[in-house]
């Protein structure tokens, strides 16, 4: 979509969408799945990632484990025995930050495998560079210790995961690869539970790789389960607490607030530079040639009236001209027909004025707040100034509706699509105008198209 596939401004997340550019709080979606929330049918597991980078991680679980399990007994066994020499303090100290490191490791890992994100539950670090200081926090600190026992229980635990995982996943594979074992290590009696059964070759272990494919199926659910319960022990010992996860969540609405308003007042920076621009280079001008006009009319008045004449039918014309560019300036900052008709009757109008048919549908059950109404029409307006100019398309629809407490705004093309994010672009400023109402702009477009630009606009009706 030319300017778009160019200039987009937006980039958030909800799915299959990118989101604005400068960060806007995408409201639904906008993570990767996790191993709780993804599918639970055999076909879907199948494909899915988690399922797999859950069943690496429960393989290898165990490496790491066991070498923390080493480290820190090993660690804590020099160090509390050598405390009564005073020894012992810097290796406890060296101890601490080492799990502490490794805990932070296994976020990562955790969230890499599992598709879940466990922010750091770390109370702040002080101002004072001391390492004493920062030591005698760290150690206050329940979270660290709520570190080690992590570490401590991740070897037994860990330890039956594998058992589990390389029993049921070498079944699996024994089972489904029968005709290749029975190729090449000649006849064998294979004993499935209740049923013995004789295979000479390949051919007859055909219907013992068909039972693989069940014990396949259970073998995904074991490890889906026991990712799930993984993720949810590191969760309760590695993730913050309840009143933490609050006070993070406030900490992060609040920067995004202050972000937002600071993209606001560049939006409106923006826009009055621009309205300043139009005025200097449009109306401004024509109103001096104007004056020039009418000046130079006057002079010739007595002597040459026909001249004076044309020059005031000059003037004339160009005093219309300035009148319209005004008009279309005034549109721009806030049409009249929003003000006094609301969005529908706008947006029909931008529709009329678009050089391919636009489809136009507003549901709303009343009217939204000015601000609202403002950010969803030039939205509009501006997705389909590029859609005339670059999209290539040949039909286009506009719809407007609520969802619960938001207003979503979406406007699709069948042009040639190939929308890149890019900050400062044409629609930068338009994500910025949402961001100042705690809104986000969204885009989707793949190459080939469709392209698909959607607004989500906080509202309170």
């Amino acid at each position: 979509m030319g300017e778009l596939s160019r200039d987009i401004g937006g980039a958030g997340d909800p799915p299959a969408h990118a989101g604005t550019p400068g960060g806007g709080a995408t409201r639904a979606g906008g993570r990767a799945a996790s191993v709780a929330d993804g599918p639970w049918r055999p076909a879907a597991m199948a494909r899915s990632a988690v399922t797999w980078t859950s069943a690496l991680y429960l393989a290898v679980s165990l490496a790491f484990g066991l070498g923390w399990f080493v480290v820190l007994a090993v660690g804590l066994a020099l160090s509390l025995g050598t405390l009564i020499i005073w020894v012992g303090f810097p290796l406890l100290a060296l101890l601490m930050v080492a799990w502490r490191f490794g805990a932070r490791l296994e976020r990562r890992l955790v969230r890499a495998a599992f598709g879940v994100t466990l922010p750091d539950p770390y109370r702040p670090r002080p101002e004072s560079r001391n390492p004493f200081v920062r030591l005698r926090t760290m150690a206050a600190d329940p979270a660290t210790w709520k570190d080690l026992a992590y570490l401590v229980l991740l070897f037994p635990i860990a330890m039956v995961e594998f058992v589990v995982s390389a029993f049921v996943w070498a079944l699996t594979g024994s089972l489904l690869f029968m005709p290749l074992i029975v190729l090449f290590g000649g006849g064998m009696e294979i004993n499935l539970g209740l049923v013995t059964y004789w295979s000479g070759n390949p051919v007859e272990a055909l219907p013992v790789s068909a039972a693989g494919l069940v014990v396949l199926a259970a073998a995904m659910y074991v490890t889906r389960g026991m990712a799930v319960a993984h993720a949810a022990w590191a969760r309760l010992m590695l993730g913050p607490s309840a009143s933490q996860a609050e006070n993070l969540e406030l900490r992060e609405r609040t920067a995004h607030l202050r972000a937002s308003r600071a993209r606001g007042v560049d939006a409106a920076e923006f826009e009055r530079r621009r309205i300043e621009r139009d005025l200097h280079d449009g109306a401004q001008q024509r109103l001096l040639a104007v004056a020039m006009d009418i000046g130079r009319a006057r002079a010739k008045l007595d002597d040459d009236p026909e001249g004076a004449r044309a020059l005031i039918e000059q003037a004339h014309a160009g005093t219309r001209e300035a009148i319209t560019e005004l008009r279309d300036l005034a549109r721009g900052i806030y049409p009249a027909i929003l003000t006094d008709r609301g969005l529908d009757p706008a947006l029909s109008g931008l529709a009329g004025r678009a050089p391919v048919p636009v489809e136009v549908a507003v549901d709303l059950p009343e009217r939204p707040p000015a601000a609202v109404e403002s950010i969803a029409y030039f939205i509009v307006a501006e997705a389909l100034a590029n859609i005339a100019k670059y999209a290539r398309a040949t039909r286009a629809s506009v719809r407007v509706a609520r969802d619960d407490r938001w207003v979503v705004v979406e406007v699709t093309d069948n042009g040639v699509g190939g929308a890149v994010a890019r900050a400062g672009g044409g629609l930068a400023g338009l994500a910025d105008r949402a961001a100042t109402i705690d809104g986000m702009l969204i885009v989707d477009s793949p190459p080939g198209g469709p392209t698909i630009i959607r607004a989500d606009l906080p509202c309170t009706w």
